[in-house]
């Protein structure tokens, strides 16, 4: 009886780091959990992916979403808590990585959420413009508490105000999921039809 269970303890302890790692996702040599938890709710994530410029690596992103979903609408429009998580796999200013942010969010808003987006669009660019460096290894998220608006962290803290309209975090998600996403393996990863 003995022997059986140091036998099993020896088994579980090397198993263990499998277990371990079957619960992160790499994208590109950034990690991520599979499941996250944003303002008390459990949320999965629906996938991640590189983005490229030219050949260069600059970020794994990551979303966490309640459901996994398979068009850009149905992500878009899930209810509950969201959170985009970035991160950084080369050094890029703040300022460089707010503007191809905003830019993004500029090339892929909807006509009708325009005046509701220009606000928040700014102040996230400012958050940036703000934040001066995003060295690799650097850990940007983004997450929509509901009743309460989208809130920056960088590195675990949090970076300028909370951005409130509804409208400004459905521009953020289009810049992967909209129809000139910023990458087109990362909208794939998302809606579960690229590589994990």
């Amino acid at each position: 009886m003995i022997l059986r269970r140091a036998a099993l303890t020896v088994l579980l302890s090397l198993a263990l780091p499998f277990a371990t790692q079957a619960q992160t996702v790499d994208a590109g040599g950034a990690k991520f959990e599979s499941t996250a938890e944003v303002a008390g709710q459990k949320l999965v994530l629906a996938g991640a992916g590189v983005r490229y410029r030219a050949v260069f690596k600059v970020y794994g992103a990551g979303l966490y979403i309640k459901a996994k979903a398979d068009t850009p609408e149905a992500i878009i429009k899930m209810d509950g808590a969201k959170r985009v998580q970035i991160r950084m796999l080369r050094d890029v200013s703040g300022k460089d990585l707010g503007k191809a942010f905003t830019d993004a969010m500029q090339k892929n808003m909807i006509a009708e959420d325009r005046s509701k987006t220009i606000n928040g669009i700014f102040k996230f660019g400012q958050i940036f413009a703000d934040i001066k460096n995003a060295p690799s290894g650097s850990l940007i998220q983004v997450d929509w508490i509901p009743g309460t608006g989208a809130q920056v962290m960088f590195d675990g803290k949090q970076a300028g105000d909370v951005i409130k309209e509804p409208e400004f975090y459905n521009a953020l998600l289009r810049i992967w999921v909209g129809d000139q996403p910023a990458e087109e393996a990362i909208k794939d990863a998302w809606l579960g039809k690229g590589k994990r």
